[in-house]
């Protein structure tokens, strides 16, 4: 009949709630991704023409020039908490997206707040949707941060996506916290919050609304179990920068990470003490890291890494013990297992280090995961200790990444990692030779141990 409008047909599909793949019928295992029992039945219609074209509207702007778009370099947000605006590249991009994902409890909700609050003591506007936590509530975790006392935060308990849209519109924030996207939802789908086809299209109207705007905008995301990102990862590709807490939500420090930023490094981590006013920025992480190494213990090893321009100074523990099972197993926290696996080979076939027998245990204490190869040499001094029981050379750092050769090679930036062992007071530590050829060093206050083999460590600083 004329002049009523059609109803929307509504059809029932399954999508799988780690890609997104979307299939008629159920499916055990999807075919895209390969993950077992993900796919979810879900609700869905298709979009009217009409709001799809109010939406392009929207959004609408006419191409431009590249050479004609000017860019000021002193543009970035600073947050004022330097080890986020180092993560970050240097701050804030205007109008960029960055996802903040971590297990609950790890900080995620209480950094955002901290930032929204140095923002407003700038002069910036904010905006903090709080879709899991009324308003009271927030008020009540930003007193305990002595957060909001001084500036233009705005808060509100909503998680419909359309009114949302239209607060940043008549506010105009400089920057907007979503706490959480899992929750945020659009009258559009018919699928519940949380859902794949939620998640995926509020993330990027979000992001839209961010670019159109020039607003920057934060956007607190759940972990699964396996502790990737919950929903579809998709959702990773939308914003422009990924970070990730690391840490155990009951220890006292954590670990921010990006895994993608369009506008810096992803090398670069920024380090966190948390305390009862939120979380607090450790100046020197290679002293907290070290802070309660034993003494006189076998297995212990002092190494340094590079996470970005940063140097850190990590201590490598090590315990060998004789199997009990039958066959000997290899546990490896904060270092690559099937690393550690290569290294224990190395250390049976080249030094006759009888290791088959052996339960083979290795930590890199402080929950700092390593991927530097630099650390190759500490991880088998450190096993060849523990497995001796015999003492490694007091106030030595060991650096250099080893062959299947049982040769040490040259690692990167060996002067900035010196430099960090001889700020704490070590007195010397093991090089590979070919990094001695230019080795210049200010001050000669550190002994440097040049090596070339696996056997001349073992000699010159494992105690016999």
């Amino acid at each position: 009949m004329e002049g009523k409008s059609q109803a929307v047909k509504i059809k029932t599909v399954f999508s799988c709630q780690n890609c997104g793949f979307q299939s008629p019928k159920w499916l055990g295992k999807c075919p895209d991704c390969n993950s077992w029992n993900s796919l979810v039945e879900e609700d869905y219609a298709a979009p009217q023409g009409a709001k799809a074209t109010q939406r392009v509207a929207m959004y609408k702007d006419e191409p431009v020039l590249l050479k004609d778009v000017e860019v000021k370099d002193d543009s970035r947000l600073k947050t004022g908490i330097l080890e986020l605006d180092r993560v970050l590249g240097g701050g804030i991009v205007p109008g960029s997206v960055i996802l903040i994902g971590g297990d609950p409890g790890i900080g995620k909700s209480t950094i955002s707040l901290q930032v929204s609050n140095q923002l407003t003591r700038q002069g910036f506007r904010v905006l903090y949707v709080s879709g899991e936590e009324s308003v009271a509530q927030t008020k009540l975790r930003a007193k305990r941060l002595a957060s909001g006392k001084d500036g233009e935060i705005y808060i509100v308990n909503q998680t419909d996506l359309s009114l949302i849209s239209e607060y940043i519109k008549k506010l105009k924030p400089d920057a907007v916290i979503i706490d959480s996207i899992q929750v945020i939802f659009d009258p559009g789908i018919s699928s519940s919050p949380g859902s794949v086809s939620q998640v995926r299209e509020c993330a990027g109207i979000l992001t839209q609304l961010a670019k159109t705007t020039n607003t920057s905008m934060f956007i607190i995301g759940h972990v699964t179990k396996e502790g990737a990102l919950a929903g579809p990862r998709v959702l990773e590709h939308i914003v422009d920068t990924v970070l990730y807490f690391e840490g155990d939500r009951f220890s006292t420090y954590r670990i921010l990470r990006a895994v993608k930023n369009r506008f810096g490094s992803t090398n670069e981590i920024g380090v966190f003490g948390m305390g009862s006013e939120g979380l607090m920025e450790v100046k020197n992480p290679s002293e907290i890291f070290l802070s309660e190494r034993p003494k006189d213990v076998s297995g212990s090893v002092v190494s340094s890494v590079l996470e970005g321009s940063r140097p850190l100074l990590v201590e490598i523990q090590a315990l060998v013990s004789k199997s009990s099972f039958g066959y000997a197993r290899r546990r490896a926290q904060g270092f690559d297992f099937n690393r550690l696996s290569l290294l224990v080979a190395v250390l049976e076939k080249r030094m006759g280090l009888n290791l088959e027998a052996e339960d083979v245990f290795v930590n890199v204490a402080g929950g700092i995961k390593v991927e530097d190869p630099a650390a190759d040499l500490a991880v088998a001094v450190a096993v060849a200790s523990g497995f001796h029981d015999q003492l490694v050379m007091a106030d030595t750092a060991v650096l250099g990444e080893v062959g299947l050769a049982g040769e040490i090679r040259s690692i990167s930036q060996p002067i900035l990692r010196i430099n960090e062992a001889q700020k704490l007071g070590f007195k010397h530590c093991v090089v590979p030779k070919n990094n001695c050829k230019n080795l210049e060093l200010k001050k000669a206050e550190i002994e440097i141990i040049p090596v070339s083999t696996l056997k001349e460590v073992f000699d010159l600083i494992i105690r016999r």
